[in-house]
């Protein structure tokens, strides 16, 4: 079985140690190499083409994002973010990290991680093709999982699963698989986020996944109530009425 090789982006050598020592244990995966700074990282992700790269934000030279755009994202290996800063997670999103792994984090939860970033390795077609560029297979889909900030914590909510989302004063509650997820993300904020994928604001307090509408009813004050498969039942407002094409649209 060819193993999937991993290369650690990290200026801090006890930190790069833990994370080697905890790779090792992985049958499935091969350190490739460590990078201390971010001009390495870029020549080594150029030698190596690792198929995983656990990138650190704050390392010298060139930043974690900078070796993003110094290499140009489509050519970019999975990229799993290591760091202890949390005000980076949209960035994150943005450039379709598999995960953010905030540090300290134990050992489940970084398993999770690779877990999960191997799922996505095996999406774009088992790793590189014969050279950089599109991997075969990669999916159009921009992302596959939310990242969100609730209760001081950065959860990733597969996007799929998402029913609906809702305004609760200063808070937006996201129900996902029959689990509520609070975050003081603003409905703004999100509604550009899910724009990319399959998700409509019909309310100035909800914004729903189209894939989960059951049923469609006019009402008589010329607004819809839109029946979720749950049950849940929403209403489309008038005022947000040019967004019933999207709705009706083939799913």
């Amino acid at each position: 079985m060819k193993r999937v090789r991993v290369l650690i982006i990290e200026d801090e050598g006890l930190a790069a140690d833990a994370v080697r020592k905890l790779l090792e244990r992985d049958p499935e995966v091969h350190v490739a190499g460590t990078a201390r700074d971010g001009v390495t990282a870029v020549s080594l992700i150029r030698s190596l083409r690792p198929d995983i790269v656990l990138l650190d934000v704050q390392i010298p030279e060139l930043d974690g994002f900078a070796v993003i755009n110094e290499i140009g994202l489509p050519n970019m290996p999975v990229i799993i973010f290591v760091t202890a800063y949390d005000r980076y997670t949209l960035q994150a999103f943005e450039v379709h990290a598999a995960d953010y792994l905030l540090k300290p984090f134990d050992e489940e939860r970084f398993f999770s991680a690779l877990d999960w970033a191997k799922k996505e390795l095996r999406l774009r077609g088992n790793g590189r093709s014969t050279g950089p560029g599109r991997r075969d297979g990669e999916s159009s889909n921009p992302f596959r999982r939310l990242p969100v900030k609730s209760s001081g914590r950065i959860l990733f909510i597969d996007v799929e699963s998402i029913e609906y989302l809702e305004a609760a004063g200063n808070y937006v509650v996201l129900h996902a698989g029959g689990r509520e997820y609070r975050t003081r993300e603003t409905m703004n904020a999100l509604e550009e986020r899910l724009a990319r994928v399959e998700f409509v604001r019909i309310h100035r307090s909800a914004i729903v996944n189209r894939k989960r509408i059951h049923e469609l009813r006019p009402w008589i004050t010329g607004e819809y109530i839109v029946v979720m498969t749950n049950g849940k039942e929403l209403t489309l407002t008038r005022s947000y009425r040019d967004r019933l094409p999207l709705l009706l649209s083939a799913q």
